[in-house]
C-alpha cells in the first residue's frame, strides 16, 4: 500500500474579515490540536501576511494563495505575482480552481503558464481538475480530465514534479451540497493518477467538492485520495478541526 501524507487544505475563497480570522485562530488555539495530517489554508490575498504571522507563531498551519499570475511582474493591475508570493514565504498556490475556469474563463493553456511560473519559484502547486454535470452525464469525464492534465501540466520539469499536487473537484459537487460518492471520487483519483505526466505513487491527489466532517472519513479510506480541498467547512474552526482530527486518525 502507498505511504500517504494526508493534507486538509482550506480554500477560504472571498470570505473572512479580520475579526473572523482572529476568532478562527483563537478557537483553534483553544483546541490544542496534535496534527498528524498537513493543515493548509489559502485566504484572500490581502490576508496572506496576517495569516503568515499567525502561522509563524503557532507553527501548525501552512499558508498559501488561491491564484497567481502567469507573469512575475509588469503592468498587470490587480494580479498576484508568483515571485512576490515566493518572496513573502508563501508555501503553495491553488491554480485552475473551477471558479477561475468558469467565472474568469481561464483555459488549460493559460493555467499551464501559471503552473510553470509558480513551479519556477518553487511554490507547491495544487492544480485543480474536474468535470461539469453535463460532461459527466455525457460520459465525457475521462476525456475532460485527460485534456486538463495533458495541456495544463505540459512541459513540467521532472525535477519540479515533487512540488505538484492535484485536486479533483467535480464541478457539480462544489458548493451545491452534492458530493461525489467515495467510490466516484476514488475512480476519478485513480484515473488521474494513471494519467499524470510524471506518474508517481507519491503524487498527492486531493478531493474537493462539498467536503464536510460527516463525509471526510469515507473519502480518506480510499486508496488514491490523499486529503481534501475544502471550501465552506474550512471557514469555522470547529469544522476544520474535525476534518483534521479525522484525517489524523485515518493516517
Amino acid at each position: 500500500m502507498r505511504k500517504r501524507e494526508i493534507h486538509i487544505v482550506g480554500n477560504w475563497k472571498m470570505n473572512q474579515t479580520l475579526h473572523e480570522i482572529s476568532q478562527f485562530f483563537v478557537e483553534m488555539t483553544k483546541m490544542k490540536m496534535e496534527l498528524k495530517c498537513k493543515a493548509w489554508i489559502a485566504p484572500q490575498a490581502i490576508h496572506i501576511p496576517i495569516l503568515k504571522e499567525i502561522a509563524f507563531t503557532t507553527g501548525a498551519i501552512q499558508i498559501g494563495a488561491q491564484n497567481c499570475c502567469e507573469h512575475d511582474s509588469g503592468a498587470f493591475t490587480g494580479e498576484i505575482s508568483p515571485l512576490a508570493l515566493a518572496d513573502m514565504g508563501v508555501e503553495f498556490v491553488i491554480i485552475g480552481h473551477s471558479e477561475r475556469r468558469t467565472i474568469y474563463k481561464e483555459d488549460n493553456e493559460l493555467l499551464n503558464k501559471k503552473v510553470l511560473k509558480a513551479l519556477e519559484h518553487n511554490l507547491k502547486v495544487i492544480y485543480c481538475v474536474g468535470e461539469t454535470l453535463d460532461e459527466r452525464e455525457a460520459n465525457l469525464t475521462h476525456d475532460i480530465l485527460e485534456k486538463q492534465l495533458s495541456v495544463g501540466l505540459a512541459n513540467i520539469p521532472k525535477q519540479k514534479a515533487h512540488l505538484l499536487m492535484i485536486a479533483y473537484e467535480p464541478v457539480w459537487a462544489i458548493g451545491t451540497g452534492k458530493t461525489a460518492s467515495a467510490e466516484q471520487a476514488e475512480e476519478g483519483h485513480a484515473f488521474i493518477r494513471s494519467h499524470l505526466p510524471h506518474s508517481s505513487d507519491e503524487t498527492i491527489i486531493l478531493y474537493g467538492g462539498s467536503v464536510k466532517p460527516d463525509n471526510i472519513e469515507a473519502l480518506l479510506r480510499k486508496a488514491n485520495i490523499d486529503g481534501a480541498l475544502v471550501g465552506g467547512a474550512s471557514l469555522k474552526a470547529n469544522d476544520f478541526r474535525q476534518l483534521c482530527t479525522v484525517a489524523s486518525i485515518v493516517m
